[in-house]
Formats: C-alpha cells, sequence, structure tokens
C-alpha cells in the first residue's frame, strides 16, 4: 500500500503537524477569519492531516469538497475530517467560525474515545462526511464550549490543555447527543449493531487493500457473511459489499489523482494482482474504465 505522507512522490501537500510552529503541541484552535486574513483571501489547495479537524462555520459562503464529494459552506455547519482524508476550502469572502485541530495522541492523553467522533458518521459509506446541522439550542451550548477553549488556551494555567481536552470531550459528547442517529441507540440491539458496524469500518480502513471479500470481514468478526450484511443495511441502508467497494474507489481516485502511477500500478496497490480485474472492477463501480477517467 502506498504510504501518502510521503510527500516525494505526491502532488498532494499533507499537514503532520497539529500546530505548524510548535511540533509538541497536539491541539490547536483558530478563527477562520483571522485564517482567512493571513492568507489573504487566497483558496485552499487540496491536501490531508495526519489530525483530526474540526470545521465550526457560523457563516461562510462557498465549498468544501471533502474525498470528492463537495459540500457548500452555509450557516450553522460543523465539519469533521478525520485524518487521512482530503479535503479543500474554496471561500467565495471571508468566512466565520473555528477550526479545531488535535491529534489522535491528544484524545488517548485526555481519555477521549475516538468512537466519539466515529459514530456521528457512522451511517455514511467511507468519504462522505456531510455537515452535521444543530438545531439552535444544541449550537448555543457547543459555542460555548468552543469559546471557554479559546479563553483557556490564552491563559497561562499550568494544566490549561487537560482542560481544552474536558471542554472537547464536552463538545463531542454534544455534537453525539444532537445527531440524528443518538435517536436510534436506545436500545441494546441498536447499539450491539452500532458496535458491529464500528468494528466493521475500521477492519475495512486497515484491510481494504488486501481483502476485498465480504466472508473476509466477516470471518474476523466472529459473525456470518448474511448477518454482517444485515446489520449493516439496518444501520447505514448499504451492504457490506458497497462499503468494500466505495473504499476501495475512493482509494483508487486518490491514487490516479495524487501519484504518477499507472492503472496497473494503482490496481496492484490496492490488491488486485490481474490489471484486467481491477480495470472491470472500476468500471463496474465508476461506469468508466480506468484509463478513460484518468485521461479525464
Amino acid at each position: 500500500m502506498i504510504n501518502f505522507t510521503s510527500v516525494d512522490s505526491l502532488s498532494l501537500k499533507y499537514y503532520r503537524q497539529v500546530h505548524p510552529e510548535d511540533a509538541s503541541l497536539s491541539f490547536d484552535l483558530k478563527r477562520m477569519e483571522d485564517i482567512y486574513d493571513r492568507v489573504q483571501g487566497q483558496p485552499d489547495e487540496p491536501h490531508r492531516h495526519g489530525y483530526y479537524t474540526i470545521l465550526w462555520v457560523e457563516e461562510a459562503k462557498g465549498t468544501h469538497r471533502i474525498d470528492f464529494h463537495d459540500f457548500s459552506l452555509g450557516k450553522r455547519q460543523i465539519y469533521f475530517i478525520e485524518p487521512g482524508q482530503i479535503h479543500q476550502v474554496v471561500e467565495e469572502g471571508k468566512s466565520y467560525g473555528f477550526v479545531l485541530t488535535f491529534s489522535k495522541q491528544f484524545l488517548v492523553e485526555n481519555n477521549i474515545k475516538e468512537d466519539l467522533i466515529r459514530d456521528l458518521f457512522i451511517k455514511e459509506l467511507y468519504g462522505y462526511a456531510p455537515p452535521l446541522t444543530p438545531d439552535e439550542q444544541y449550537w448555543k451550548v457547543m459555542r460555548r464550549r468552543i469559546e471557554e477553549m479559546e479563553q483557556v488556551l490564552e491563559s497561562p494555567g499550568k494544566y490549561r490543555y487537560e482542560a481544552v481536552g474536558a471542554l472537547l470531550k464536552l463538545f463531542l459528547i454534544h455534537s453525539s447527543t444532537s445527531c440524528d442517529m443518538s435517536s436510534n441507540q436506545n436500545t441494546q440491539e441498536a447499539q450491539s449493531s452500532s458496535r458491529i458496524v464500528r468494528l466493521f469500518k475500521n477492519l475495512l480502513n486497515q484491510k481494504y487493500d488486501q481483502w476485498h471479500k465480504v466472508a473476509e470481514y466477516a470471518s474476523h468478526l466472529h459473525i456470518t457473511s448474511d448477518y454482517l450484511n444485515n446489520v449493516l443495511k439496518s444501520v447505514t441502508g448499504r451492504g457490506a459489499k458497497e462499503h468494500i467497494q466505495d473504499r476501495i474507489i475512493t482509494e483508487a481516485r486518490r491514487l490516479f489523482l495524487f501519484t504518477d502511477l499507472n492503472v496497473k500500478e494503482v490496481g496492484y496497490e490496492l490488491g488486485f494482482n490481474e490489471p484486467a480485474h481491477f480495470s472491470s472492477f472500476f468500471k463496474k463501480c465508476m461506469g468508466v474504465s480506468p484509463s478513460v477517467y484518468l485521461k479525464s
């Protein structure tokens, strides 16, 4: 599997440090309007991070592109971008809001489960990350948490990052509570289904370039293929095969767009030993052959 952190082979920017000036810091908070002024309104370039990003949009106009999906910037939106996702913000004027960035290590150090973020998009296919749009009540509560983080970071307190960690955990809990899917997790059966979906998605991110069959994932999870399919369909509306195909296709499109690999090499990176098999798979999913897609 190609290592996207190796920027030399890519035209894609990769940001490893949460804080650009201090590699020791694993949390950062900035205002969108300040970023806009600093870059003098120049549009973002497609890039990826080695850390989590939360885009808190109070008012903006333009487009937020996340892994080949376009979302219109507007009012009262919250975008969650996971490590490794490609995204780009194209503003049509000054935006107002906040950008929170933090590493996985920051979550560990502050006893925050990554599932708090992952569960927000448990229903979605890989790479599809539409914004949350909380109601006014939750929006005000969550904004207060961000303002408190900002105030704590500006203070000289010895334990300010521990305080920020506690506030971030509250923010993520509020996000989960305000999310539509939370109303479907009241029963033990629903919680069990969500757990299986979460484990499957985590496994898919690790094995998509090796395992292409539903049975391989089901076996690792110690359940049958039929049961895995039924659970995924009940929670996400899509079967395991669709999720696997979407994960592979997303990575193929990334490789075509941001590397110099040819069709055969991309297929090999994704676990296809025969170029014809990869071409057939890609055309079935995308409607065009890899060579035609690459030229376009």
